[in-house]
């Protein structure tokens, strides 16, 4: 299986890299850092993926992110069962409203069920939704709002629907995966743990090859 792995900056894309190399498997996957937000990462994915030489079989939008403190402390890993775009949408006197229910568009993108059950299970990870975002979470009304009416989400994060999007265009399957480097809420940057994830980001993709050789399906 090929697999196109999706970042948003180089330093995630180095612990993915060496996290491949350590677990001997690094040739049948590409790594590219995408930059940062869903319009960059779905504009490098889907460049990536048009000019490739070899079709690729599976993406995976990975890197750190925030935790929604009730399921996925500092340290976890998440793997996605939905990738939301939880602030594409409109604004009401009623609240928020998704796209999709507007009439128009998508906000959700579902992994194969299946495959991504298996990555969670490998990682002893969360499996969860991930929230997209286009501007990080940094109080706690924007968090309490999110949580309710997201609530079993696990992470936000800000490229994971961007990558899915180009994923999709071209009918492959997607995964996202997380680690969790700072709490969803108040930015409090001494309280985050970036080397710690960028640690725990690399020993998943140790960790994952045995779940990459596989053959995806669109379950």
């Amino acid at each position: 299986m090929r697999v196109l792995v999706v970042t948003a900056v180089a330093a995630e894309a180095d612990a993915v890299a060496a996290g491949l190399a350590a677990s001997g498997r690094p040739g049948a996957v590409d790594v590219i850092a995408a930059g940062v937000g869903p319009a960059a990462a779905a504009a490098a994915t889907a460049t990536a993926l048009a000019t490739s030489s070899s079709p690729y079989d599976l993406v995976v939008s990975a890197g750190i992110g925030g935790g929604f403190a009730a399921h996925a402390p500092l340290g976890t890993i998440v793997v996605a069962d939905a990738i939301v775009a939880a602030d594409l949408g409109a604004e009401t006197p009623d609240g928020f409203v998704a796209v999709d229910s507007l009439g128009f568009g998508r906000s959700v993108h579902l992994p194969p069920a299946g495959l991504s059950a298996r990555a969670a299970k490998s990682l002893d990870a969360v499996h969860a939704p991930v929230l997209t975002v286009s501007t990080v979470t940094g109080t706690a009304a924007r968090a309490a709002e999110l949580a309710a009416r997201h609530p079993r989400a696990a992470a936000e994060a800000m490229e994971g629907f961007g990558v899915a999007e180009a994923a999709t265009a071209r009918s492959l399957p997607v995964l996202e995966i997380r680690a969790i480097s700072n709490p969803v809420g108040p930015r409090d940057r001494a309280a985050w743990r970036i080397g710690e994830a960028l640690d725990a980001l690399r020993g998943a993709f140790r960790q994952l090859a045995p779940v990459l050789k596989e053959e995806p399906t669109h379950e």
